[in-house]
């Protein structure tokens, strides 16, 4: 079995060395997104619509892959500032509803392009 590159057009291009994601049998690992558009700017605003922004990301690679929210196993989520925590969470909680995959949520000194938050996904593909 060998990995197969996942890449979507409907979220914004690896800015370095790496793919948006990688399938590997039922497995996706995506890269980390940060809130950059399709075009590869930054979106305006604070840690709220940069959140909306990195899900909107993430939406598109899963569904490149043919998955969505509720296939995602683990999430890790990198912020800025671990007093944006509870604003961050509940958009988080928006996009998940009732599914609740395991997470780790980690404060780090300084994110690509000085962001307020990154996050990746792992996720089960054709889950049943």
């Amino acid at each position: 079995m060998k990995p197969v590159i996942v890449s979507t057009e409907a979220a914004p291009a690896a800015i370095g060395p790496y793919s948006q994601a990688v399938q590997f049998g039922n497995l996706l690992f995506t890269s980390g997104q940060i809130p950059l558009t399709t075009e590869g700017t930054l979106v305006e605003g604070g840690a709220v619509e940069q959140t909306h922004q990195v899900f909107r990301n993430l939406k598109a690679v899963l569904r490149e892959a043919g998955a969505d929210f509720g296939d995602v196993l683990k999430a890790t989520v990198y912020l800025k500032d671990m007093n944006q925590f509870a604003a961050i969470n509940e958009v988080y909680a928006s996009y998940f509803g009732d599914h609740k995959p395991a997470r780790s949520t980690v404060e780090v000194a300084r994110l690509p392009k000085d962001v307020f938050v990154e996050i990746e996904l792992i996720a089960s593909i054709n889950a049943e």
